[in-house]
């Protein structure tokens, strides 16, 4: 439960996109009004504890669902391209569930979820 996900994505290659001081890389979805693009927003959509038949769970699947956002698809491209980068190297599943231009905010996103296990 709770995944390291910052750490994970708060890499130099990222960075180079979303700042480093503080990075654009947002809990919660919780993204300031004015925030400065591009950035990456994440949020945990599930968790399911792996239960034995004795005592508390040995670990637990949790699922977290990591938005890219970009003024341009290439950009936006690239940082999810390092996004999916820094989970493998971290032997973390994931797979690409999204990828549009959003009408009321004119960003391009690319949504990958990713399993973490702990």
């Amino acid at each position: 439960m709770l995944p390291p996900v910052f750490p994970v994505l708060n890499i130099a290659e990222i960075q180079a996109y979303v700042g480093n001081s503080p990075a654009r890389i947002y809990d919660f979805q919780d993204v300031p009004q004015d925030c400065a693009k591009p950035y990456i927003a994440f949020t945990q959509v599930a968790n399911s504890p792996f239960d034995g038949l004795k005592g508390a769970p040995c670990a637990d699947l949790d699922t977290i669902q990591i938005d890219v956002y970009a003024l341009d698809k290439a950009q936006c491209r690239a940082i999810a391209k390092l996004v999916r980068a820094a989970l493998y190297a971290q032997d973390i599943c994931n797979q690409m569930t999204l990828q549009q231009k959003e009408v009321d905010t004119n960003l391009y996103r690319i949504s990958i979820d990713a399993d973490f296990i702990a």
